[in-house]
């Protein structure tokens, strides 16, 4: 990380004297995409937001104070003056404890506000015997809210992960597009050299004109290609800009003379800390993603007991000690007291019987999600298992044919000086080597692809289940 730090704050100064190019090997790269890219540091926001909405939650629980206090005075005389002061402590399981201080005054005080002079002490509970005994919107949205800060940090991790294999994705593509554009480069000098010798040959009456306007219809499609390819490199390297950033969110752009890997095919293993003999241990179980959902699972059997918990009649009972003064709880007498029962029953539960049926199917739906998404990742480590090892053997037969068609490219070079041979039948197989080389460049990228899946697969095991990858 140092190492690329120092480049790019030097890299402006050399531009007039180094002409050597820099390697930007792939765990620089990494490196710099997890310390500086903007998303990555915005993922962390879906983390704190969770943790919000978990303090907002926890709010419901919070004790409160309140105070109301009424006057009136008309023509010298006063009415009524008014104090009611209460403390009240919420709990989990629908129970609400309080206390009171009440002093009234006035000549037209209604009769059953009137209390001792030094006013009247209230200590009490309230509790729902019915609905919202075992479950309650309070409770309902607490744990929620943990499950939300749960699946949030799930969704972070992913997010993260899924920037990471962007970016690596993005460098395969913009070590391919250098490894053509070298393919083409080089053949274009091998046309500019043929067209050469067959120009010197004409001149000197060895070949006939018609050799010379095929040599030279060759270099100027080896010039097209290479444009062609040109213009794909440059569009990747701007690509891969976008995921490299300074710190206090400077982009970064690339120098001509910043090139990739060439190695990273037989090195990906190490860039990447992994191995296909991981795969074995990976538990979809255990993927981030399924663990996001059965957050979201989770939150929704909440929902749907708070749906079931409504279908009870409302049943809240409420008991308060009365003294006019206080010394200690044996101030207070059972004797004084003011209690209260409220029942409520809708008829017919429409309403709460809507609900709990739509619960229960947003539930229903989640488990089909869950399990087509276990399906769906187990198929994905199969195909990546797949197509590593066919890629891998597709390479190992892609570098015999570029051998084979090298060797014949050269026959058919020596017996075109000889005289025996001609410049289509070169040409003809010089095309069928470029082709069979991009093949082969192609099928690696696809290897490296896999591989990135892979890393991608390992990185969104949970923690505590997958070897973490720095």
């Amino acid at each position: 990380m140092k190492k690329l730090l120092i480049f790019f704050s030097v890299i402006a100064s050399l531009g007039g004297f180094s002409q050597n190019n820099e390697v930007l090997s792939l765990s620089e790269y990494i490196g710099y995409v997890k310390e500086f890219h903007p998303i990555v540091k915005q993922a962390q926001l879906v983390s704190s937001e969770g943790e919000i909405k978990l303090l907002k939650a926890r709010g419901a629980f919070d004790p409160k104070i309140s105070v109301d206090y009424d006057r009136k005075k008309f023509k010298k005389s006063e009415y009524f003056d008014k104090l009611n002061t209460t403390f009240k402590i919420p709990t989990w399981y629908g129970i609400e404890f309080k206390a009171n201080y009440e002093q009234n005054s006035g000549i037209f005080l209604n009769p059953e506000s009137n209390v001792p002079n030094e006013g009247l002490y209230g200590a009490g509970v309230s509790v729902s015997l019915a609905r919202g005994l075992l479950m309650n919107k309070r409770m309902a949205t607490l744990k929620q809210a943990k499950l939300y800060t749960q699946q949030a940090r799930a969704k972070q991790t992913l997010l993260v992960n899924s920037i990471l294999y962007d970016a690596i994705v993005t460098y395969f593509e913009w070590l391919k597009n250098y490894e053509t554009q070298n393919i083409y480069n080089d053949f274009l000098n091998n046309a500019e050299n043929r067209f050469n010798i067959v120009k010197k040959s004409f001149n000197a009456g060895d070949k006939p004109a018609i050799d010379t306007l095929e040599a030279n219809i060759n270099l100027k499609n080896r010039k097209l290609d290479l444009e062609k390819s040109n213009l794909k490199y440059i569009k990747s390297k701007l690509k891969l800009s976008n995921f490299l950033w300074l710190e206090g969110n400077l982009p970064l752009e690339l120098e001509d003379r910043i090139i990739p890997d060439t190695e990273t095919t037989t090195i990906i293993d190490t860039a990447l800390d992994i191995n296909q003999n991981m795969l074995q241990d990976i538990d979809v179980n255990n993927h981030l993603k399924i663990k996001s959902l059965d957050y979201k699972r989770q939150g929704l059997l909440v929902n749907k007991r708070l749906k079931l918990n409504n279908l009870l009649p409302r049943v809240d009972l409420e008991y308060n000690f009365l003294s006019p003064k206080i010394n200690g709880l044996t101030d207070f007498d059972t004797n004084n007291y003011k209690g209260g029962l409220n029942v409520y029953v809708p008829l017919f539960l429409r309403k709460e019987r809507a609900e709990f049926k739509l619960a229960k199917l947003k539930l229903q739906d989640m488990d089909f999600v869950i399990s087509a998404s276990k399906v769906e990742l187990n198929n994905k480590m199969k195909a990546i298992e797949n197509e590593i090892f066919s890629t891998n053997k597709q390479s190992d037969l892609l570098v015999n044919l570029v051998k084979d068609y090298q060797k014949l490219v050269k026959a058919e070079e020596r017996m075109f000086i000889l005289g025996e041979g001609s410049l289509f039948r070169i040409n003809y197989r010089e095309v069928k080597l470029i082709e069979t080389r991009l093949k082969l460049i192609d099928t690696k990228n696809k290897f490296l692809k896999s591989k990135a899946s892979l890393f991608q697969m390992l990185n969104n095991q949970e923690v505590d289940n997958k070897k973490t990858i720095q």
